[in-house]
């Protein structure tokens, strides 16, 4: 049994989605083009999703940058174009977390 798992030493494509996004896209690559490809395209799409809205708090996260990044990582073998795909991907909520503010508690002695 081969393995698609990339090794560490190899360079990251994308740094704001890491290494695992990237080697569950090339696994998504080896699957045939069914429903568990489409399951697992969705999946990535909504952690990408995830992430971008972690590393650009000010941006927005849009669908058009998920789907073009897919593509650039898979080297086009990635379609992200099928019925369902938009709103699958969009119904998942995401929000970007605030940091939580510290008070100015005194200590006790």
């Amino acid at each position: 049994m081969t393995t698609v798992l990339q090794r560490s030493t190899e360079p990251i494509k994308m740094r704001n989605y890491g290494r695992i996004i990237q080697n569950m896209v090339t696994y998504a690559c080896t699957l045939p083009n069914n429903g568990k490809r489409r399951a697992l395209v969705i999946y990535i799409a909504q952690c990408m999703r995830q992430k971008n809205v972690a590393w650009n708090k000010d941006q927005e996260s849009g669908l058009q940058r998920v789907k073009a990044d897919i593509v650039k990582l898979s080297d086009g073998r990635l379609n992200c174009d099928f019925e369902g795909f938009d709103e699958q991907v969009q119904s998942i909520k995401v929000e970007a977390k605030q940091p939580q503010q510290q008070g100015n508690k005194k200590k006790k002695k």
